[in-house]
C-alpha cells in the first residue's frame, strides 16, 4: 500500500538550509533518511521543496485567475518535501515517518495514496 509522508518543516528549519553552522547537520540528517528509505527498498519517490517564500498560489474564481505570490495559507509549519513508500499498512508507514527528521523539529502527516484513476 502506498501513503505519502509530508514533511512539515518551520522557517527555522529551512534557515538551517543554508546556515554555515547548521547546514552540514541538516543535510546529513535527510540524506541519512532518504538512504534508509532507499536500502529498505520501501521508497517510491521523493521530493524536497524550495522554501514557502518561492511558491505562488494560484485560484480561480468567478471564472478569473488569481495569482498570489508566496504560500496562500498563513501557517507556522510549511510543507518542506514530499516522500512516497510502498509498505504494508499504516503502521509500518507510521515508523518510517517517526524517522523523518522533520518529526523532531517540526511534524510529519502520513496519508494514504489513492489508487490510479485507469
Amino acid at each position: 500500500m502506498q501513503f505519502a509522508i509530508l514533511a512539515m518543516e518551520a522557517e527555522a528549519d529551512y534557515a538551517d538550509r543554508t546556515d554555515p553552522v547548521a547546514a552540514d547537520a541538516y543535510w546529513a540528517s535527510w540524506a541519512g533518511y532518504v538512504v534508509a528509505l532507499e536500502q529498505s527498498g520501501v521508497l517510491s519517490a521523493a521530493a524536497g521543496l524550495q522554501p514557502p517564500g518561492t511558491a505562488t498560489t494560484l485560484r480561480m474564481r468567478g471564472g478569473d485567475v488569481e495569482v498570489q505570490d508566496g504560500p496562500f495559507a498563513e501557517v507556522k509549519e510549511h510543507l518542506g518535501g514530499i516522500f512516497l513508500i510502498d509498505v504494508p499498512n499504516l503502521d509500518e508507514a507510521m515508523v518510517w515517518a517517526a524517522r523523518c527528521p522533520a518529526a523532531a523539529r517540526g511534524s510529519v502527516e502520513v496519508r494514504p495514496v489513492l489508487p490510479p484513476m485507469s
